[in-house]
């Protein structure tokens, strides 16, 4: 199987295990739960992977965040460019987006609410994806946008490792099977090579597990990644394994042993 084809069918295995559990189905906007945890500070000076994508970006520098969410990446970035468009499908993303752009001041930039497969915009200096391409199921025509795009430089930061990895063991630990991963920067090299895209790739510094401010906290964030339901057996055990598989460290809750993830800033510059 080539790349391009492993990458999609990683995501719709994963994909259909997911919606095996979900307990009733999804409906609307999946981020409206989650929105407001992306409250972030665009002065903020404690970010490696911030300072990384600042010394990509000049004054001068227009640029398209794809995916921007809440804004964790384009309101610093707006401080330090001209002007950024940011596309954000999410109703709830791109309220916060909104929120904290007239929060802060920031006036350099505009919102699209649509997706990158179906935005129209015109091109930038820079294109720019935040963990992302995770649930890009058609990559490779992806990644020829953002490159089309581009006048100077594609930036993509994507994990070693997929997303929630650290709660793995307890997927399998309640749903009694392995948890189907999706595919991640060992995945996205292999397509790289596969299209002949010679990218840079910079791995920066581990980040800390996630946290949570309580035991309450934690059992009602888990469980919804774990799609588990009020009153279930299920989400009965959680309750009940839980002090156990976390660790309290300086008033905050970690999960027992959870590795540390590394984002990578993957980097081309665009054919002329």
């Amino acid at each position: 199987m080539s790349a391009v084809h492993q990458w999609k069918a990683m995501i719709q295995a994963e994909h259909a295990q997911s919606e095996q559990m979900r307990v009733p189905a999804p409906v609307g906007d999946h981020w409206q739960d989650y929105a407001r945890m992306f409250h972030t500070n665009p002065h903020r000076s404690d970010d490696p992977l911030l300072d990384q994508l600042l010394e990509e970006v000049s004054s001068e520098d227009t640029l398209i965040d794809v995916g921007a969410g809440g804004g964790r990446m384009a309101l610093p970035l707006a401080l330090h460019c001209r002007h950024i468009v940011a596309l954000e499908p999410s109703p709830s993303m791109a309220r916060v987006l909104e929120q904290q752009s007239q929060e802060y001041g920031i006036g350099n930039i505009t919102l699209v609410q649509a997706s990158w497969e179906e935005a129209e915009v015109g091109p930038a200096d820079l294109t720019l994806c935040c963990n992302v391409l995770y649930t890009i199921q058609e990559i490779e025509p992806f990644l020829r946008k953002l490159e089309s795009y581009s006048r100077k430089r594609v930036l993509i930061v994507l994990y070693n490792a997929p997303p929630q990895f650290q709660i793995y063991p307890l997927w399998q630990e309640i749903h009694g099977e392995k948890r189907l991963p999706l595919p991640s920067l060992p995945e996205l090299e292999e397509v790289l090579h596969e299209v002949g895209i010679a990218a840079q790739i910079d791995m920066l510094p581990p980040q800390p597990p996630h946290g949570f401010d309580s035991l309450e906290q934690a059992s009602d964030q888990l469980s919804r990644r774990l799609y588990l339901t009020e009153g279930s057996a299920k989400r009965a055990q959680l309750t009940s394994i839980l002090p156990e598989r976390l660790e309290q460290i300086d008033g905050t809750f970690y999960l027992r042993d959870a590795q540390l993830v590394q984002p990578a800033l993957v980097s081309w510059q665009p054919p002329r």
